[in-house]
């Protein structure tokens, strides 16, 4: 047994150093592969946008010899350049194991699997946004944007509710989605593609760092689902037990950065399930306003019998 997980050892190893050495432009490929199935997604809120330009990376199972599978919170990064949308990764089950073939830049969505990691990534294609000359424009209806600070958004509702509540990790299998490319996705392999990011690659290990991430350790619940950025690695955690109550997000452990509440942004749900609500934080829709409310007059004295009562009443 012991000589069999060291020639798999080798082999990955090998694969991993052919693709390091392989030229950025055409980076593709499968990292590592594993002999039983990554967990289920979890359903996580996606934290606000932290500014104009970033572009949202969905949550992932990673997985190395060593600690087995953990969890890559998702995160909002910036492209390596204008124009360049992210394909995610993916595992996909052939010849007797499960292998990930490692997400990229391009200048389209190519094929993910027919994985639904929500926010625009429902299985097929990407719906989250947009390039419109050399700014990125958001769809409100799966993007979490605060639309007083981003205006250059956009709202498609036609394909939010594709793949909803679907949660399997992989392609393939038995248990797996059962998908395969489109001829558009095969031409879209083609092209120029470009490899995570310096950025990206230090989310990864910062991820691989964190033990409660491990799926030995918390059972395939990972509770720090989502960061804001990389750089705040730890801005947001969510207990994903408490994510979804009867259609309607409420981010009850998520800590924003500087105590940041939400204004105009939309509720996004992991599954592909969009609310149309208003972001509401704490529980309390009023959180933002109720410290700037007037205080209450006092009580006008009783009136003489016989007298029409004072007009001064409390103010609500």
């Amino acid at each position: 047994m012991k000589n069999i997980f060291s020639i798999r050892a080798i082999r990955n190893t090998i694969v991993a150093a052919a693709l390091v050495m392989a030229p950025a432009a055409s980076f593709a490929g499968v990292f590592i592969s594993v002999g039983f199935a990554p967990p289920a997604l979890p359903v996580y809120v996606q934290p606000i946008a932290p500014g104009d330009g970033y572009l949202w990376n969905p949550g992932y199972w990673a997985y190395t010899p060593e600690t087995g599978y953990y969890w890559v919170p998702g995160v909002w990064v910036r492209p390596p350049q204008v124009g360049l949308l992210w394909t995610p990764g993916y595992w996909g089950w052939g010849t007797g194991l499960y292998a990930w073939h490692e997400g990229y830049w391009g200048p389209h969505v190519g094929f993910y699997g027919g994985i639904n990691y929500g926010f625009g990534y429902g299985g097929v294609g990407f719906w989250g946004g947009r390039w419109e000359g050399g700014h990125f424009a958001y769809n409100t209806a799966v993007m979490n944007v605060n639309r007083t600070v981003i205006t250059n958004t956009y709202v498609d509702n036609v394909h939010v509710n594709v793949n909803v509540g679907v949660h399997t990790a992989f392609n393939g299998g038995s248990g797996g989605i059962q998908a395969r490319p489109s001829s558009q996705e095969e031409q879209w392999s083609h092209e120029n593609h470009v490899a995570p990011t310096s950025e990206q690659q230090s989310h990864v290990q910062m991820a691989h760092a964190d033990r409660g991430n491990f799926a030995s350790a918390n059972g395939g619940r990972p509770a720090h689902v989502t960061a804001v950025t990389v750089n705040n690695y730890h801005s947001t955690t969510i207990n994903n037990s408490r994510n979804v109550t009867n259609n309607s997000t409420y981010v009850n452990d998520s800590t924003h950065v500087n105590d940041t509440n939400v204004h105009n942004g939309q509720t996004n749900v992991h599954n592909g399930a969009t609310e149309t609500n208003r972001t509401q934080v704490n529980g309390n829709h009023d959180a933002t306003v109720s410290k700037n409310r007037p205080q209450a007059k006092p009580q006008p004295k009783p009136q003489e019998k016989g007298r029409p009562e004072g007009e001064d009443r409390p103010r609500r």
